[in-house]
């Protein structure tokens, strides 16, 4: 049987540039299902178009409106490709309850063949507890989190909601460090990487341990790593990072920053969060 993440993000070819898909109830969120599979989604798409050249080099998902559960649609579209590059654009549909097709997420996409090259990190990995030391977490009432094997370290979500702030120094204000790997365990590429890259919870939760509505409306994952590195991750454990930068009139950005257990820094995210305070 296909693992639960696979099931989620099947696309069958409709023909063109177009996909049919549908969601899937292990991944059902507060409202829709969860944002990561649904950026997924649009990436696998990508991957499976067979006009795709080269490996994901960066991908932008803005969630216009919660998915229903139906099926759907996506079309990913390669707008340029150029010797190395090349340019995509994506777009899920869902018909309304009115029998309206409506746009629920779009996004873009760059792919690249990634060529040998001077390389450095200078976001080197925060020396932490090994997972295999670190308890793990079940939180249940959402679904989609029984997805994760999830080990927090620090920056765990709110056991009490009094509107406290969680830190005086705003450097670790909002800061969460966990391990992470799909549940059951799956080999690592670059779609549940992407899934992964949304795994943390809204930044102004832990800022202020107050409970306000929110929604990501833009996510973006920059990928550092090639499928070869990916694969040498295989089902092993993902060490997390996340920190809000500024809450502002309604909206803040988090960025995260994800390695493999080598050490290896595999993508950066940074996305923009609707809030309601």
């Amino acid at each position: 049987m296909k693992h639960l993440f696979d099931q989620a993000i099947e696309l069958i070819a409709d023909g063109g540039d177009r996909f049919v898909g549908a969601t899937h109830p292990a991944w059902a969120n507060m409202v829709g299902p969860f944002g990561g599979i649904s950026a997924a989604t649009a990436l696998n798409a990508v991957l499976q178009h067979p006009q795709r050249m080269g490996e994901p080099v960066a991908l932008t998902v803005n969630f216009c409106a919660g998915l229903s559960d139906a099926p759907f649609t996506v079309e990913a579209r390669p707008v340029r490709t150029n010797r190395s590059t090349q340019h995509w654009v994506v777009e899920l549909t869902q018909t309304d309850e009115d029998g309206l097709l409506q746009t629920a997420l779009t996004a873009t996409a760059m792919t690249a063949v990634r060529r040998e090259s001077w390389n450095a990190n200078d976001m080197p990995m925060p020396q932490v507890t090994p997972a295999q030391q670190v308890p793990a977490f079940r939180r249940e009432g959402v679904t989609w989190l029984q997805r994760y094997e999830m080990r927090p370290l620090t920056g765990l979500i709110p056991h009490q909601w009094e509107g406290q702030a969680a830190s005086d120094d705003p450097v670790t204000a909002s800061l969460s460090q966990l391990w992470m790997r799909d549940n059951p365990p799956r080999p690592l590429d670059y779609a549940s990487l992407t899934a992964m890259a949304d795994i943390f919870f809204p930044r102004i939760w832990l800022r202020r341990a107050t409970m306000v509505p929110v929604g990501t409306v833009s996510m973006t994952v920059y990928f550092h790593a090639d499928a070869t590195q990916l694969a040498q991750t295989g089902e092993g454990y993902l060490l997390g990072q996340a920190r809000a930068q500024a809450f502002y009139k309604g909206f803040f950005d988090q960025t995260a920053q994800l390695w493999s257990e080598a050490g290896v820094l595999l993508c950066t995210t940074h996305q923009t969060v609707y809030y309601k305070s």
